[in-house]
Formats: C-alpha cells, sequence, structure tokens
C-alpha cells in the first residue's frame, strides 16, 4: 500500500482536560454501597487484581446481633489495587502536527524561545529544516539557539545548556530532537530554575518545583518517549555511569509528535530506538507497579510496534510504519509514566555506562535474557504480551510465546550481539555490580540475585548471532 492508501494512525489531540491527561484517582473506597473493605493491609501493584476479603453490609434496620452473624459471612473476590494516575502532558499527534509549533507559542503567550536541538539536524532531517525555517517566518518571538552534540547527555552538556538557558531569560523551552536532547532540555530546565549545576543537584536534596517556563517536546525518533515522561538520564563519563531522575515536574508540558519528522533516520537508529520503545512497554506490563490504565496502553503499543518495526526499519518511508512507531513510542512514554521500566534497562544501563553506546542498543542487547527470568514469575503477563504481538498460540502458557517473538524481531532487525561490544567473561562482575545497584531492577515482579543478573548477562555473552 503507498499514499493515501496508507491506513495510518489518524491524527488527534490529548489536553489536560482529555483522556490520557485527566488526573484519575481510583481507590479501595470506591465499593458499591452494600460492600465495605475488611482486609487493610497494603497491597504491590505487582498485579491488575490481588486477593481481599469483603463482606456484605448489613441494612441499617438490622439489629447488632444480626449485623455480627453476616459480618462472619465473608467471601474472596480479585479486587484492582489502588492506583493514582496524573499524566498532565498536551499531547498531539500526527503528520504535520509539528507545523502548530507556532500555534502552542502563541498559546504560551511566549515573548523568547530557547530552542534546543541535535546538533547539524537540519543537514540530515529535511523536514527539521523546513519546520524551523517555517517558524521562522510565522512568530516573531526572539530565538536563541543551542545544539546538543552528538551522543547521550552528559553532565556537561546538561551544565553547557544550563547557562546558555540562564543568559537567554527565555520563557519557553522547545527541544526539538531524540530522546537525549530532550532529557538534557528537562534536567537544563530544573538546573536553570535552582541555580545549580547537575552535580550539585545530585548532591544535595533540592527537589523538583514546579517548573518556571513551558518545556515543548518535539520528537524526531521514535524511542524513549521522552516527550511525554517525566525522567531525564545523564551519564557520567568519569565515573562510567548513568544518572536516571525522575518526578512528575520535569514532564514537557506540551509534546507535538509527528510522524514525517522521524522519516530520516537511519536504519540503525530506528532499530535502537524501536526496540528500546517495544522494551519499555513490554517492561509496563511486567513490573510490580502496573496498573489497568497501563496495562490498556501498553499492550496497544506493543500491538502497533510489533507489527510496523521491522517494516520501518527496512523502509524508512513507510508512511504508516513510521506513524505506528511514533504513536507506539509516544505510548511506551505513558506506559513507562503509569507503571515503570524493569531489569531490562537496569542491566542495559549498566552496559552504556562502561562502554557509552546508544541506549537503545544497550536495551536489545539484554532483552531476551532479562524475560527468560521473568517468564519464570510472570507467565501469564508474558503471555498476554505475546497474544498483542500477534504470535500464534502453541499451547505452552509459559511465556515463551513473547521471547520467541522478540527474538525474530531482533533477528529481523540484523541487532547486535553483546560480544560486539568487546565485552567479556571479565567485565561481568562489574556489569553486574552497577546493574544491581540501579533503581530499575527494584521494579521486577520478583527481586533479581547476583547470580541471575550475572546469569542473564553470561547469556547474552554466549550468544553469537541473531540468525536460526
Amino acid at each position: 500500500m503507498s499514499g493515501s492508501e496508507d491506513p495510518l494512525v489518524t491524527p488527534f489531540a490529548v489536553d489536560a482536560e482529555g483522556v490520557l491527561d485527566a488526573s484519575i484517582r481510583t481507590g479501595h473506597g470506591s465499593f458499591k454501597e452494600n460492600r465495605h473493605r475488611i482486609d487493610a493491609q497494603p497491597r504491590h501493584h505487582g498485579s491488575s487484581t490481588s486477593k481481599n476479603t469483603i463482606l456484605e453490609s448489613p441494612p441499617r434496620t438490622f439489629g447488632r446481633n444480626q449485623a455480627n452473624s453476616l459480618r462472619s459471612k465473608v467471601q474472596c473476590v480479585n479486587v484492582i489495587p489502588a492506583f493514582t494516575n496524573y499524566l498532565p502532558v498536551k499531547i498531539r499527534f500526527g503528520e504535520g502536527v509539528s507545523e502548530t509549533l507556532p500555534e502552542v507559542l502563541s498559546e504560551l503567550n511566549a515573548n523568547s524561545v530557547f530552542l534546543m536541538l541535535d546538533e547539524g539536524i537540519e543537514l540530515h532531517n529535511p523536514a527539521v529544516a523546513s519546520l524551523l525555517s517555517d517558524v521562522a517566518k510565522r512568530s516573531a518571538v526572539k530565538i536563541t539557539r543551542f545544539s546538543k552534540p552528538a551522543a547521550e547527555p552528559t553532565i556537561d552538556m546538561v551544565d553547557a545548556a544550563t547557562r546558555a538557558l540562564c543568559d537567554s531569560n527565555a520563557s519557553v523551552l522547545v527541544a526539538i530532537g531524540g530522546g537525549s536532547v530532550i532529557d538534557t532540555a528537562k534536567a537544563a530546565r530544573l538546573c536553570a530554575q535552582l541555580d545549580m549545576s547537575f552535580g550539585e543537584f545530585l548532591a544535595t536534596s533540592s527537589g523538583y518545583p514546579a517548573p518556571d517556563r513551558a518545556l515543548i517536546a518535539i520528537p524526531t525518533s521514535a524511542g524513549t518517549g521522552s516527550e511525554v515522561s517525566g525522567g531525564s538520564v545523564v551519564s557520567d563519563p568519569q565515573a562510567g555511569r548513568k544518572n536516571g531522575i525522575a518526578n512528575a515536574n520535569l514532564r514537557a508540558q506540551y509534546a507535538l509528535v509527528d510522524p514525517i519528522l522521524t522519516y530520516s533516520m537511519p536504519p540503525t537508529m530506528t532499530a535502537n530506538t524501536g526496540i528500546d520503545a517495544l522494551a519499555q512497554a513490554i517492561a509496563g506490563m511486567v513490573a510490580k507497579v502496573r496498573t489497568p490504565i497501563g496495562d490498556a496502553i501498553a499492550l496497544e503499543a506493543i500491538r502497533m510496534m510489533s507489527a510496523s518495526l521491522v517494516a520501518a526499519y527496512r523502509d524508512g518511508s513507510d508512511r504508516a510504519a513510521r506513524a505506528d512507531m511514533s504513536c507506539g513510542s509516544m505510548m511506551a512514554g505513558l506506559t513507562m509514566n503509569i507503571s515503570d521500566c524493569t531489569a531490562e534497562h537496569s542491566l542495559g544501563q549498566a552496559i552504556g555506562g562502561v562502554k557509552h553506546v546508544p541506549h537503545g542498543l544497550t536495551i536489545g542487547l539484554v532483552l531476551c535474557e532479562t524475560l527468560e527470568r521473568e517468564r519464570a514469575h510472570v507467565p501469564e503477563i508474558l503471555e498476554r504480551v505475546a497474544d498483542a504481538m500477534g504470535e500464534s498460540d502453541d499451547g505452552s502458557a509459559d511465556g515463551s510465546r513473547c521471547i520467541r517473538a522478540v527474538r525474530r524481531i531482533l533477528a529481523n532487525l540484523d541487532f547486535p550481539v553483546l560480544t560486539s561490544l568487546g565485552l567479556s567473561e571479565s567485565d561481568l562482575d562489574e556489569l553486574a555490580d552497577l546493574a544491581l545497584a540501579d533503581y530499575f531492577i527494584t521494579m521486577s515482579p520478583v527481586p533479581w540475585s547476583r547470580d541471575e543478573v550475572f546469569a542473564a548477562f553470561s547469556s547474552a555473552l554466549a550468544l553469537e548471532s541473531r540468525a536460526g
């Protein structure tokens, strides 16, 4: 199919009054009138249901003895654990929505803009070059441009951006680029407001104030979902580790998700960012803090990306595949906010901290190995993931279908293996220690032991090829 025949994702916008952005608060107190909870023990959110004990409330005309008699007749039912949900990002999605940037700036009454971009992005992304030219013609605001160097954000990059942002006195920050640009923008905005370096922020308990200027995130890749997430990951090359910070006040105020801006991504970047997005959506289903809202968004994101990632890798001009990946990665970012990532990100970030390679690459290198461990604990969840991926039911009911589907996608992406980074058995102790010290691994449904982490790395290191 081509041109207008492509089954594209319909453009949409969601603001603070919409479904995705609404503040949703639900708890065990919202039972029907004739039921009261009597088991008040705290619950993990590790599954969408848990066994709670409830009883039938007596009619008000009952006497004390009759009421006590009824209270002894209890029954067990599956009750959704309590959760909260707050996603205040105003989302605009669809081909061409990036062209509404002047309108958004007008909505924000912007008089000056700090524009952060991937260095030299116009040279390889014609759509971004066209967007910047259009903004310059249609918007009268003062624009201070800051080019972020290539590679993932480092402490030095954040500090440089912070200084430039402070000097600009801009009222609005616009980040156009991949997840590393958007992460840098989040961290720089925070540090500028607190008047401190990123290192000073990490060393203190300064907190996350409500932002004093708006952030508009415009992604040019389909990976981290940083445009809707409250997280930022910044590398410390000297220490050999990555520092992740997360808070609702880090989120952008607007996300303009335009698939056209992703068309120029080369195949390798499409594979790396796409597998990261898929991993985030799957992890959102596995994490012990998962919720029904997160499950619903994650499963649809998994369905969209499983069918389109390889297609986008093979043909970057495939409009339908690019739209699916842009929407799916954004939804995976929402999933990460509602739920969380798990061990695959801890093991991946350990590799990234040592080898300083792209984030998505590191996640794909250990995704199957971490899922293989998790299926021993949540096979039923991975069965649902396999269904969303379109994997045929083989009757195993053990979650292996999910891993088989992921392995096939990695093979079709010609994805590298861990040995390609020059790692060896002698590196595994350090990697295991780094992974266990990371936050995300604590979100797995059952705690990982050091032996399990070491075994997962060893399994990935033993893989010589994705073929076969």
